[in-house]
């Protein structure tokens, strides 16, 4: 039987969590027009090289790991960068709570959880509402860049953005390179980018 009382306490948390995002995201983004967001940050070491490099950018990373963002922020603190910001966020609560003007200029994807068993799939980012969902914060210019080193993953995803009415596949070049914890530790890797069709 269902506990009532960690129901409660699980739904406040989260509704505590989604409170602290949007609040967040008006102090970090409100009246930008672009932002720079790469999804699954992790300890944040690509995306802290990416922003000292483009200090012009606000850059936003996501991460569902609480542990991981304090690590990221304390990157991010010891390079002193106020254009980079890391946020204990979902992409999905992220991108319902964005303003409505902010389009997004690069959206990096890096090594995301490949979920291989086949009854896990339905939890892999790379999906047709996911792509969606993002197009809507999509510019002219905006690039999606995917990398993995799961073959099956970067097969699957090839496939979804292929399919995809909202997205094409480009051979655009990859944006910035900086070797993360998964990519030294990767014998190869699959990279992907694409474009929105409008």
């Amino acid at each position: 039987m269902e506990n009532p009382l960690y129901t409660a306490a699980y739904l406040a948390q989260i509704a505590d969590r989604q409170t602290a995002l949007r609040a967040q995201t008006e102090a970090y983004l409100t009246g930008l027009e672009t932002c720079v967001l790469e999804i699954g940050c992790g300890h944040g070491h690509f995306l802290t090289d990416y922003a000292a490099a483009h200090l012009a950018k606000t850059c936003i990373g996501l991460d569902i790991i609480f542990e991981r963002i304090e690590r990221a922020n304390r990157k991010k603190n010891r390079a002193r960068l106020t254009n980079l910001h890391f946020l204990h966020a979902s992409a999905e609560d992220f991108l319902a709570m964005l303003p409505t003007t902010l389009r997004f200029s690069e959206v990096f994807v890096l090594f995301p959880d490949p979920w291989p068993k086949r009854r896990h799939h339905k939890n892999r980012l790379m999906q047709p509402e996911f792509l969606a969902n993002l197009a809507q914060r999509a510019g002219q210019g905006t690039r999606l860049y995917f990398r993995t080193d799961d073959t099956a993953y970067s097969t699957a995803t090839t496939e979804v953005v292929q399919a995809h009415p909202a997205w094409e596949i480009t051979t655009d070049p990859w944006a910035f390179e900086c070797e993360t914890v998964f990519q030294q530790r990767a014998p190869s890797y699959h990279s992907l980018v694409a474009r929105p069709k409008h």
